[in-house]
Formats: structure tokens, C-alpha cells, sequence
């Protein structure tokens, strides 16, 4: 079980270092980190698991995060949907790629956080409004995913760590709060 003691924290190398692609078949280790990603986020989002185990709630993880540079990351995001009573998005992807992107961005109010970075920095952070991503699923199948707003910019969140991007690495240094005028502010 994947807990905070093994999510490293920016400083560390692996973070800033892009990922490899991971080759087809996958080894049981792959498959297995996979799964315990996933279900780090899900534990995460539980109040009573969050507590026992002292996690931090996350939507997103990424292999790096865990010292491990390979292109790997899970999203669970629990904005269930109202007819099916479904996570708005709940899975493992395996070499994730924008495909395509929209000119307009859409940045969160509140900012963004992260796992491994135990400190509040403050700032809007850009990102494409709609995104295209194609990527495999455990078991090697090719998917392809569009998504816009909240998930869009989860997604976006998690590729970068497996480029060795921050997420504060899209921060405006002089003014944190400039934005441009084609960017949305999603609350």
C-alpha cells in the first residue's frame, strides 16, 4: 500500500527528470504499481483511510512521485456523475500524450497543489481549456480520452511530472496572478 513515506518531495532529482516510456508487455510490478496508485488516490479521498494512514488528498499521482521515472499515472476524480453514480474519471494510464489541444486556457481559482510539495504556492496556473489523450490501459489496450475544464487540467498536472515539469513551473514569477486574456478562471 502506496502511503505519504513513499511520495517523494520536490528537491529530489527524480522530479525534474523526464520519464522513460514504459515497453509492452508490462511486468507484474508495473501492473501492481498501477493499481496501488490508483488506489492511494481512492484512500486519499476517503475521510476515515485519509486519517488512519495520514494521506493527503490527491486526484492525481504520478510515477515520478513515487521515484520510479517511467511514464505512469493515475487520476481518480470523484465527481460522481449523476446518472451513472460513476467517478467522473477513475484510471491508470501507461505513456499518456496530448494529441491535441484548445488555444483557450482555464487555470482554478484556488491554484493548484500537489503531493510533493509541502508548501502553499501561490499563483495561477494556465493550462489548456480542452485536451486530447491518447494513452494504454494495463492491460496494453490504446485509449483515447477527451476532456476539458477540471479533469483536462488534472490530466495536464500529471503528464508534467512525467516530463519533469512542476506545476509552479507555469507560474507567472513577477506577478502570480497575471493572467492573459484568453484565460479562464475555473472556481
Amino acid at each position: 500500500m502506496i502511503t505519504m513515506k513513499n511520495i517523494i518531495l520536490e528537491g529530489n532529482p527524480t522530479l525534474r527528470t523526464p520519464a522513460e516510456e514504459i515497453t509492452f508487455p508490462i511486468g507484474e510490478d508495473i501492473q501492481t504499481m498501477g493499481q496501488e496508485m490508483l488506489e492511494f488516490l481512492k484512500n486519499s479521498q476517503d475521510a476515515e483511510l485519509a486519517e488512519k494512514y495520514q494521506l493527503r488528498a490527491g486526484v492525481g499521482l504520478a510515477a515520478p512521485q513515487l521515484d520510479v521515472g517511467k511514464k505512469m499515472i493515475a487520476v481518480h476524480i470523484p465527481n460522481v456523475d449523476d446518472e451513472t453514480n460513476e467517478p467522473l474519471l477513475s484510471t491508470v494510464m501507461i505513456n499518456p500524450k496530448i494529441v491535441s489541444h484548445s488555444v483557450q486556457s482555464a487555470c482554478l481559482a484556488e491554484g493548484e497543489g500537489c503531493l510533493s510539495v509541502n508548501r502553499d504556492v501561490p499563483g495561477y496556473v494556465p493550462r489548456h481549456t480542452r485536451v486530447t489523450v491518447t494513452y494504454l490501459d494495463l492491460d496494453g489496450e490504446k485509449q483515447k480520452i477527451r476532456l476539458k475544464d477540471y479533469p483536462a487540467i488534472v490530466i495536464q498536472h500529471e503528464i508534467d511530472h512525467t516530463n519533469g515539469i512542476m506545476f509552479y513551473d507555469h507560474i507567472n514569477n513577477e506577478d502570480p496572478f497575471h493572467l492573459d486574456e484568453n484565460v479562464s478562471i475555473l472556481s
